[in-house]
């Protein structure tokens, strides 16, 4: 698990993720490449990186190409990152750091060993540090990407960016934390609930053939209405989630109505373990950041909210 670095082509980056070799009909949509220079307010920068999988080798190739406008503390800024391969919070692969630049360019290769028949179970997390003149290393933003909805196959290298997200650095609460988003489009009556991660999970059984996923229940009245699942992720307390679910739900019934994320573990041979819960919703059922995010989502509608929770374990 050694970086590999060495000279490499230069990419042309676009908006999200394309195969490189083949012909892309958004370079005749936009002649420009807005991923340069399109920053939302408040971004803390960009990375480029990108993937590609050898079936026979079993090698995940990772090629970081680039961060631009970088916010560091400071006015100067020398990055590096570090790469993990999650669930594997131990290891990583660490980048050449660059001296003085908001806009450092790696062009760094970089292998993971990963069998294919774990590969879509796998998460890379990008960590972009700035070294300061007392050695001291400062996390300036991190990128989360889930490997399990990517076509990776041989001679098929994707061109990613991301925008870095800041790190959420309070401790991990009692039972653990889930972050999701929720949206509420008011003229398709559609509630929408973005499962994306959770960390600090106490699992009963550290074993990597244990099952965690998240069940999403739309609740009215406190009766049940319809429920629905993630997949299960394997052998890990911050599993990574990124699945999109929709309700019906009208306009009418979001006084009434709520919202109940568990998070379940599956043992073999064994029932269902409750880790734990938390329900967002109007005043009736959720107070506190539950009934804010509910709240905000109704204040946004067609707006993604996003917010992390603390997990219960009362019913």
């Amino acid at each position: 698990m050694t970086p590999q670095s060495g000279p490499r082509s230069s990419f042309h980056s676009l908006a999200g993720a394309y195969v490189v070799g083949t012909i892309n009909p958004e370079l005749y949509k936009f002649p420009e490449d807005k991923s340069e220079t399109d920053f939302p307010e408040g971004n803390i920068g960009r990375l480029w990186f990108s993937i590609e999988y050898e079936q026979e080798s079993e090698r995940l190739l990772v090629s970081l190409i680039k961060v631009r406008k970088l916010q560091p503390p400071a006015g100067s800024c020398s990055p590096f990152v570090k790469i993990y391969l999650l669930p594997d919070e131990r290891s990583y692969l660490q980048s050449k750091t660059k001296r003085k630049t908001l806009n450092p360019q790696f062009d760094e290769n970089f292998v993971f060993q990963v069998s294919s028949k774990m590969l879509l179970q796998r998460t890379l997390k990008f960590l972009v540090y700035h070294v300061d003149k007392q050695k001291k290393h400062h996390l300036l933003g991190q990128v989360i990407f889930p490997l399990k909805n990517e076509m990776l196959t041989d001679d098929n290298k994707l061109v990613i960016w991301r925008d870095l997200e800041k790190e959420n650095l309070e401790p991990p609460s009692e039972y653990g934390d889930i972050q999701f988003s929720l949206s509420y489009n008011d003229y398709l009556g559609r509630l929408t609930v973005v499962v994306l991660r959770a960390k600090g999970l106490k699992l009963q059984e550290e074993s990597h053939a244990v099952g965690v996923y998240v069940k999403v229940s739309l609740m009215n009245h406190n009766k049940f209405i319809k429920s629905k699942k993630t997949a299960a992720v394997l052998g890990s307390p911050n599993p990574v989630y990124n699945e999109t679910f929709s309700f019906k739900a009208d306009q009418t019934e979001l006084d009434t109505a709520s919202l109940s994320l568990s998070v379940l573990q599956s043992i073999k041979g064994e029932k269902t373990h409750l880790l734990g819960r938390v329900v967002v919703g109007p005043f009736m059922y959720s107070r506190g950041k539950e009934l804010e995010h509910w709240n905000e989502m109704i204040s946004k509608p067609k707006e993604l909210v996003k917010r992390w929770h603390a997990l219960c374990h009362s019913m």
